[in-house]
């Protein structure tokens, strides 16, 4: 079947990307699902930074290409191979960008996001069977991002790549929870497990920020100091629970945090995916706190900590991937959070797109003037 997609067949255009256009949108070719695999009718996907990531070349840069990008996203069932028993026709689904093969060593012991299988077809731009199912025009394979390539009207993905959710659960906005939400507040409550009256801080507040933000505040973490470089973010930071602000590029953050902690923050949270800064977050926190990863950094890139400090003070520097979540149950939960009042994801919205406005809906992500888009196909 013919559908419209946005193509990435190279990294490292220059921005502005309304001008450079790396995502070409044009018709290509979608196979149907094989066996395992569910043919999805995407509803809503988010512009994410790690999407941006690929676009500008600073992350996963021997990914092959040709690429269909889009990870955070959510859809309708529309077919389903033989052998599926996860999902059916007209299930309502978001999108997990790890597939969950649900057997190896790290899904046996409850750690999904770390599967071996599904890291390793997501590096070859594969569905976890091994196979790709859209082609362009001229019949050349189009590789996967994360086994998902969401940016498509329809897409064919692993039945472990989807999560059900329920019906009344808006479906456009219920994307975010896919991404943004799952590794915001999973960070805060899964990998750092912070508790009432800790003090946090968030270096960062795009849409995973903020979600962090959000956590935090759920937790009863205090206080929630937010760090960023552009000032515009601090009024919705504050509406999501932040007590205090701090600007970047003004004076010392880690001096900032320590008079405003005490000493430290019990959690720092580095969502830019910047090495240099999750150095200040490994400053910033006191003897015994946790730096937490949270962002991803480029792929050539190194952190550099003082040593001595993680073994006098017993300092503690970790990785959070996807909120060491287990999606197929937090999903649910940060589902039915969002429904009673508890997490208010609307906040993160900026305006939708269409697909053939998504070029420049990435040049307001790199701008930092928009937090979440979400790409509609029925608009």
């Amino acid at each position: 079947m013919l559908v419209k997609a946005a193509v990435l067949y190279e990294v490292g255009k220059a921005a502005p990307y309304a001008d450079s256009k790396p995502l070409s949108i044009e018709e290509v070719e979608l196979d149907a699902p094989g066996p395992g695999e569910v043919l999805v009718e995407v509803v809503s996907a988010g512009l994410c930074h790690s999407d941006l990531s690929v676009i500008n070349g600073s992350m996963y840069p021997q990914l092959p290409y040709p690429m269909i990008l889009g990870h955070e996203a959510s859809g309708i069932v529309r077919e389903t191979g033989s052998g599926v028993t996860d999902v059916k026709v007209d299930d309502h689904v978001v999108f997990s960008f790890v597939p969950m093969c649900g057997h190896c060593d790290n899904c046996a012991v409850g750690r999904p996001v770390l599967c071996k299988n599904g890291s390793v077809s997501n590096a070859r731009g594969t569905l976890l069977s091994g196979e790709r199912r859209f082609h362009t025009a001229k019949g050349q394979p189009i590789s996967y991002f994360t086994g998902t390539s969401a940016f498509s009207q329809l897409t064919v993905v692993s039945q472990e790549s989807l999560v059900v959710i329920e019906r009344d659960v808006p479906l456009d906005k219920a994307a975010l929870l896919g991404c943004a939400l799952i590794t915001g507040v999973g960070a805060v409550m899964n990998t750092a497990r912070v508790s009432p009256g800790e003090a946090v801080v968030v270096f960062g507040l795009g849409g995973v920020g903020l979600s962090t933000i959000m956590g935090a505040k759920l937790v009863g973490a205090s206080p929630i100091i937010a760090v960023d470089m552009l000032p515009s973010k601090f009024e919705l930071a504050k509406r999501l629970g932040a007590d205090y602000t701090i600007a970047a590029g003004e004076g010392d953050p880690v001096a900032m945090i320590k008079e405003l902690t005490r000493g430290g923050a019990n959690y720092a949270f580095d969502v830019v995916g910047n090495t240099n800064v999750l150095a200040q977050a490994f400053s910033a926190i006191r003897p015994g706190g946790k730096a937490i990863a949270v962002g991803i950094p480029p792929s050539d890139k190194f952190v550099s900590v003082h040593a001595a400090a993680m073994v006098l003070q017993e300092k503690v520097l970790q990785g959070s991937f996807m909120g060491s979540a287990v999606p197929r149950r937090d999903i649910a939960r940060l589902a039915h959070l969002y429904m009673t009042g508890k997490l208010p994801l609307d906040e993160l919205l900026s305006p939708s797109i269409t697909l053939e406005e998504i070029n420049t809906g990435f040049d307001r992500l790199a701008q930092g003037t928009a937090i979440r888009q979400l790409l509609r196909f029925n608009e």
